[in-house]
């Protein structure tokens, strides 16, 4: 049983392989999700141009990364190429508890973590539509040298082995279909039962609606 199975709010959790487009489908849905809030995570790798403390994510150091870590302060924490990713437990549960749907992006071994604590999570894996996609993506990206190029394009292969410990895959070929298939996901997860009865209690009240022990 999930132990904060009267929050109204829903938890995604969204990963793929570098490359893959996840951060552009994630930002285009929150544009026109608004109540959905994504996670902004800690992590020690260096900001990107253009990125900002606290908005894309929470940058540190290792140091206060691993002090933070062995104070139990992350949901989820791993290390990705070389360098850590983190999510706040605390804020993550008052944010599902106050009724706002959280997204996480996050890699597969953060998601497998999340899964334990939060077993009504709904995983999402983003799929490139082929491994020569991915490798032109990456370099239009413009972002990493060659040689990291090389090694995300490596690591891409066993990072999608995971794809299927997540309940939904979207191919990412056609960007407008793949955003289309998102937001489907999310309108199904809000009419599940346990957001609906909690949500809408005094309703569900009224019609003599009760949550069976299930």
């Amino acid at each position: 049983m999930q132990t904060n199975n009267s929050t109204a709010g829903s938890l995604f959790v969204v990963a793929a392989p570098s490359g893959a487009g996840k951060s552009t489908l994630v930002n285009a849905l929150l544009a026109q999700e608004p109540a959905i809030k994504l996670s902004i995570s800690y992590t020690t790798r260096p900001p990107r141009p253009g990125e900002q403390d606290g908005r894309e994510y929470h940058f540190t150091t290792p140091e206060d990364f691993l002090a933070r870590k062995a104070q139990g302060e992350f949901l989820e924490s791993a290390e990705v190429h070389g360098n850590y990713y983190g999510t706040s437990r605390i804020i993550i549960e008052d944010q599902m508890r106050s009724g706002t749907d959280v997204l996480l992006e996050i890699d597969w071994q953060g998601a497998q973590q999340v899964r334990k604590q939060f077993p009504g999570a709904v995983g999402i894996f983003i799929l490139p539509p082929s491994i020569p996609a991915l490798e032109e993506r990456l370099k239009k990206r413009g972002q990493d040298e060659p040689h990291v190029i090389t090694k995300r394009i490596l690591a891409a292969g066993g990072e999608m082995a995971h794809s299927p410990e997540f309940e939904y895959v979207i191919i990412n070929q056609d960007f407008a279909t793949a955003l289309s298939e998102l937001n489907a996901i999310v309108k199904a997860t809000r009419c599940r039962f346990a957001q609906q009865a909690t949500r809408h209690y005094e309703l569900f009240a009224q019609l003599g609606i009760h949550a069976n022990a299930n």
